[in-house]
């Protein structure tokens, strides 16, 4: 009897072992950076024409739940929808995201089983982020979220309606999902790079994703028994030597798989470290990745990938596509009413595309163009002509997108403010309002450096398209004096040589949003106060608060009623005249191609190095004469020394 039950316990032993030993395939399907793009787009009327055009659109939000749902049914192994942050902030339906919170809304029904934050969920405040938390909640429309690394500050109360949101579990630090027979650990991070663009989650801060990825993995193996890690990370993927999220896999051991995003990376492949599979879809929901892995004796290993290009030959799922017809009304209604607009209102026209480049560009052009224009609209005195803005500056990381002509050349209003979506006022409703500065000639130089110097270190963001004003650089002159002349636009359209030299004490009126305008003033505290900004106002004092130079678009009535930007840009383009008599506004053709405001002239040539140059050059050249004297003269010591002993 004892030998029977022995052998009955072998044989349960090894059936079980031999179970264990099974090959286990689990599909994780994963977006990142979709930023409210629920349309296809661009421009959006070629998708709703149903046109020739509609093969071209790309995106959509109701076709990427057909792909969820499709690669759902279609398996038998487990699958996981996954998001890694920033689906908000991009498009008009992200305008009433805290008291409809539209993208949870969407995601919940379309199937998304996990996200995490990313740096523009938190662009409304952190009770803005709560509220939108709430929001869905309330209605049960929640995903489950999961975000590792926030430090609330218990000193400050602005966080304290966001920390209670993440102490109720509504957000939480990790999640178990076990799937036939394996233990799934999912933890979101937001990585360094995006925290740096996160300036309106504070007090909010984020603790170190690398320590917190290392207490992740400890307590989903140790405590929790994961056999698979996924991080959710909002990091990012970029050239050189600073990619976050291949930094975290080789610094971090145990992370089966990164769902990377904030970088707008498409990787048509994953990347292997290690044992850590790395993969990103891009942006806006132009593609959606689907990954199969395989879990064998404890081991992950990639089995396939595929990179699904989202267009015209993937059909919208019916409830997802409804859904969305009713939030573009709820937003003609709440929102655009008050404009005269509606969503699809046909505002304009072009005959070419503008494209959003990484590089002075025609969009960039016109949306610093406008931002100058409707700055002199609202608060100009002509009987004090110091009061008229002679700049207008737009920063690349906050022009989202640029226009299409597409089938028809039509732009709708959805189209146009994609271009410039993003933000929260002074007064806490959406969108950046227009300030004003002013500043001296030395001053237009350094902001036109960060072009220069900046923007090769940080990256794309924080290239800079202006209006009112032309530069040309040598990129071979030393950081923050490469700027080597400079004009501005008199009020006949000329453009005459810019005075920037410390004697000139005649001041200049910049316009731009409220953020950038932050930027400037803290960017000498980058740059060991080398291109320190002093904004002033209009008797050259010190401006203590950016808030009180909003524009008011309305005198008349008591407080700021906040100039918004993306009001700016629809009526300068309802500005521009009918030149094809169809009753609708033209872009005009000087938009066809970058006006060549930024000018580049690389040289070597020792007199365009050092030529004009400010106290940092010639330090620099000073150094350069030190260590070469130091190198002569220490190479005929030795010289000398070598032939004493000979």
């Amino acid at each position: 009897m004892k030998f029977t039950s022995a052998l009955i316990f072998s044989i349960l032993i090894c059936l079980a072992s031999s179970l264990k030993a099974e090959e286990t395939t689990i599909t994780f399907i994963h977006t990142n950076d979709m930023h409210s793009h629920f349309i296809p787009f661009a421009p959006e009327l070629d998708y709703f024409e149903n046109n020739p055009g509609a093969g071209k659109t790309a995106g959509g939000w109701a076709r990427i739940a057909s792909i969820i749902k499709l690669e759902k049914e279609k398996r038998s192994n487990p699958v996981f929808a996954v998001d890694a942050g920033d689906y908000t902030m991009g498009s008009l339906f992200h305008m009433p995201a805290r008291e409809e919170s539209f993208e949870m809304t969407l995601m919940k029904k379309m199937g998304y089983d996990v996200v995490t934050l990313g740096n523009h969920e938190f662009d409304l405040y952190p009770d803005g982020l709560a509220q939108i938390i709430k929001t869905a909640d309330r209605k049960k429309v929640l995903p489950e979220i999961v975000f590792s690394n926030a430090l609330f500050n218990p000193e400050k109360p602005k966080d304290d309606t966001l920390e209670e949101v993440f102490k109720s579990g509504l957000v939480k630090p990790y999640i178990i999902k076990e799937r036939d027979g394996v233990r799934i650990g999912f933890f979101g991070i937001m990585g360094k790079g995006a925290a740096g663009d996160a300036p309106f989650a504070s007090p909010v801060k984020f603790k170190d994703p690398i320590e917190t990825s290392r207490e992740m993995v400890r307590i989903l193996k140790e405590d929790e028994k994961a056999d698979i890690i996924v991080c959710l990370s909002h990091s990012g993927l970029s050239r050189g030597i600073r990619s976050e999220d291949e930094d975290l896999a080789k610094k971090v051991k145990g992370i089966d798989i990164i769902i990377s995003g904030h970088s707008h990376t498409k990787l048509d492949e994953p990347i292997i470290s290690g044992d850590t599979i790395i993969v990103q879809s891009g942006s806006y929901g132009q593609n959606v990745g689907i990954l199969d892995i395989t879990f064998k004796d404890g081991k992950t290993a990639l089995k396939n990938y595929t990179l699904t290009r989202i267009d015209s030959s993937i059909p919208d799922d019916p409830a997802i596509k409804s859904m969305i017809s009713s939030f573009i009304e709820m937003i003609n209604r709440r929102v655009l009413k008050d404009y005269n607009l509606s969503y699809l209102q046909i505002i304009g026209k072009t005959g070419f595309d503008l494209l959003k480049i990484e590089d002075e560009a025609a969009i960039g052009n016109l949306l610093s163009d406008a931002i100058r224009w409707q700055a002199n609209r609202y608060d100009y005195n002509p009987d004090d002509p110091v009061t008229k803005t002679r700049i207008g500056i737009k920063a690349n990381g906050v022009i989202r997108d640029g226009l299409i002509a597409g089938n028809t050349g039509k732009i709708t209003v959805a189209d146009l403010f994609r271009t410039l979506p993003l933000g929260i006022g002074v007064d806490n409703t959406m969108g950046y309002p227009i300030t004003t500065c002013y500043v001296y000639g030395y001053e237009i130089k350094r902001a036109l450096e960060v072009v220069t110097s900046v923007y090769p270190l940080k990256g794309s963001s924080y290239f800079m398209q202006i209006s009112g004003v032309k530069f040309r650089y040598n990129p071979k002159r030393v950081l923050f004096d490469r700027v080597t002349a400079i004009e501005i636009e008199t009020d006949s359209g000329e453009y005459v040589p810019l005075d920037y030299s410390k004697s000139n004490r005649e001041l200049y009126r910049v316009a731009s949003n409220i953020y950038e305008a932050a930027f400037l003033k803290m960017i000498g505290s980058f740059t060991y106060n080398i291109l320190e900004i002093v904004p002033k106002d209009r008797e050259g004092n010190p401006m203590e608060s950016l808030a009180d130079f909003r524009i008011d678009a309305d005198k008349s009535k008591p407080g700021v009623q906040e100039l918004k930007e993306w009001v700016a840009i629809m009526e300068y383009v309802r500005s521009f005249k009918d030149r094809t008599g169809d009753g609708l506004p033209d872009i005009p053709e000087r938009y066809r191609e970058p006006q060549g405001r930024i000018i580049i002239e690389s040289s070597l040539n020792p007199f365009k190095l050092l030529s004009g140059g400010t106290a940092v050059t010639w330090g620099a050249f000073a150094l350069f004469l030190f260590l070469t004297a130091v190198l002569i003269f220490s190479g005929r010591f030795i010289v000398k020394r070598i032939f004493r002993k000979k």
